[in-house]
């Protein structure tokens, strides 16, 4: 195994085992959220500009996942399917594109919004967590504490994402994100934030279903569909729950 390679994983496996220590009671604090959303019948949407919408994506339609979690997915920033790459970039920073995604998303009061922005500076994730706020609905915001304190806000109001948020999980990636370092380069390089919001936010899956399995109440979760009777299964839940599923 390459130094490089064996560098990365073990910063990967110290970074994980940091979220497993530091982050557990506001992991419970967020699936007491989740929980309550799906026992009294609210939805749950989850939004994340660019690369922060990969983990929003690996939560959505998963097999063994929640199948509740919908994904909230805005043009020219849910992915990174525009040309050019930047543009994605600059509109993540524009005022007012926020309202807009969610005055045509049928989300309400009493839902849950989860929120992905590793910087926390731009003002798409900013407002997303500040109008939810405002009309109700709890956000759970996944960042990296270190790197939005470590950059101005992109936002009039001078505030961060994690300033409107119910619930911070800390991703613990760094400021900038990269984490090796080489002379023979003029920055750091290998980001981490993917591999540790994943984490997070699977983590948060396993909470919500075992609070609510305290609860008494069974939690609907995808079977893989590529098992036999997989897709017969799920549509019976999809049947159940279809007032609260809106990415079919």
């Amino acid at each position: 195994m390459s130094a490089f390679t064996f560098e990365y994983l073990n910063c990967l496996i110290e970074l994980l085992a940091r979220i497993r220590d530091e982050e557990s009671e506001a992991l419970e604090q967020a699936a007491q959220i989740m929980a309550d959303a799906i026992e009294h019948g609210h939805s749950i949407f989850a939004f994340g500009c660019t690369h922060s919408s990969l983990p929003i994506q690996d939560l959505v339609y998963r097999a063994g996942g929640l199948m509740l979690i919908n994904p909230i997915l805005a043009p020219g920033i849910a992915s990174l399917d525009v040309h050019p790459a930047t543009l994605s970039s600059a509109m993540e920073q524009m005022t007012g594109y926020a309202k807009v995604i969610l005055d045509n998303t049928p989300i309400q009061s009493g839902d849950v919004l989860i929120l992905v922005s590793v910087s926390g500076r731009n003002a798409v994730p900013i407002e997303m967590a500040q109008i939810a706020c405002e009309r109700g609905i709890k956000v759970i915001g996944v960042t990296s504490k270190e790197y939005t304190e470590a950059v101005t806000s992109r936002h009039p109001s001078g505030k961060k994402m994690r300033d409107f948020a119910d619930v911070v999980l800390d991703n613990k990636a760094p400021k900038g994100d990269a984490v090796l370092y080489d002379p023979r380069v003029p920055q750091k390089f290998v980001p981490v934030s993917g591999v540790t919001s994943n984490a997070l936010l699977q983590a948060l899956v396993a909470a919500t279903i075992e609070e609510l399995l305290e609860r008494g109440v069974t939690p609907p979760v995808l079977l893989a569909a590529n098992l036999d009777g997989g897709a017969e299964y799920n549509a019976r839940l999809f049947a159940q729950y279809r007032e609260r599923i809106h990415y079919l």
